[in-house]
């Protein structure tokens, strides 16, 4: 108590002011900031979060600190959380989440050169929790780096930390040290899980790009030497006369051609496409693919795999060349193999002989 006395701040202030009014004054006061509380938390245009959730905080070494993705693409750190990090303390109500402000201001103070951060520090992002709630306040994810930086400069600035602040300092050399392997935005999608939803709406994009609804005409669109290549690099006989080819031969060109086009698209042209009761396909795959990216780009890709069957001595070789030049998507590329072992790297494999009949 004594040292309260001694050492004002800005909690006592605030008691000594409220001692200080009249009860009218206090209710009318209590009653003001009620009011500023309910515009706030009922602004329509606040941000929402659209991933992330308390149980899956940002996990530097031991450090956690809740964080989200807004609907308006920002990524967030929880403001309690981030004074966390740095080994602050959050206790004391609001005095407690306006520590880290004074804490800035004071290097500012001193030499550090943190005005700026002082101002971003003061002027939080209120979003809205998607569980509903009370308003949140956050900061943009990359403060983290600008206040790690402050800190270690006041570290090199005579005077600028107290004695019990230099725990700041080591806390966030640790920071970085994280943040240097992989960046703070890339951290906090992996975290909230933004970066699977990103990756599920980019893909959704190539494949309305590459694939249509609508069934169009049947054209030849598949080049004879694909077949005629396939046949030598197998050592079968080709009768260029015939359409008859080996069932196996479907399967490789939707690993060839389908898989390896664009992410998805395999799926997205099978489950358009109907079969009919013996399980046959009614139509060719290509007939779904859109005139101004799908098509094209299949042709592209056939003139790249005929590159390939043109520098193969055989079907192994050459399907070690395709998975190095022309891996298939969602998939890493296959690591090297010697000829011994990349039959066994096919995900089928070949016929050797024609089916008779």
């Amino acid at each position: 108590m004594q040292k309260s006395l001694l050492v004002p701040n800005r909690a006592n202030g605030g008691r000594a002011r409220a001692a200080s009014l009249s009860a009218e004054e206090r209710v009318e006061s209590a009653r003001r900031a009620a009011e500023a509380r309910w515009a706030v938390a009922n602004e329509p245009d606040l941000p929402t979060v659209i991933c992330g959730s308390a149980d899956r905080p940002l996990r530097l070494g031991e450090i956690e600190i809740p964080c989200y993705v807004l609907s308006d693409q920002r990524r967030v750190l929880v403001q309690r959380g981030l004074q966390q990090s740095i080994g602050m303390s959050t206790s004391g109500g609001s005095e407690g989440a306006q520590r880290l402000a004074l804490f800035i201001e004071g290097l500012a103070k001193k030499g550090v050169n943190c005005n700026e951060l002082a101002v971003r520090i003061r002027t939080p992002i209120l979003f809205r929790p998607s569980v509903g709630g009370r308003v949140a306040y956050g900061y943009e994810a990359t403060i983290i780096n600008d206040i790690c930086d402050a800190v270690l400069e006041a570290r090199r600035t005579k005077g600028a930390l107290a004695p019990q602040q230099k725990r700041f300092a080591v806390q966030c050399e640790a920071l970085l040290s994280h943040l240097a392997r992989r960046g703070i935005i890339f951290l906090v999608d992996e975290a909230t899980g933004y970066d699977r939803l990103k990756t599920r709406e980019s893909i959704q994009s190539i494949v309305e790009r590459f694939v249509t609804k609508i069934l169009k005409p049947y054209l030849p669109t598949f080049p004879d030497e694909y077949y005629e290549k396939t046949y030598r690099l197998n050592n079968w006989p080709y009768n260029p006369d015939s359409t008859k080819r080996p069932g196996i031969v479907g399967h490789w060109t939707n690993d060839i051609i389908y898989a390896r086009l664009a992410p998805a698209v395999l799926e997205e042209l099978r489950r358009l496409t109907p079969r009919d009761e013996k399980g046959r396909l009614k139509n060719k795959l290509f007939q779904h693919l859109t005139d101004d990216v799908g098509s094209p780009k299949l042709k592209d890709h056939f003139k790249e795999v005929l590159a390939l069957m043109r520098a193969s001595r055989n079907w192994k070789e050459f399907y070690t060349l395709l998975d190095r030049a022309l891996p298939r998507f969602g998939e890493t590329m296959q690591l090297p193999f010697d000829d011994s072992q990349a039959m066994e790297a096919l995900p089928l494999k070949p016929v050797l002989s024609l089916p008779s009949g």
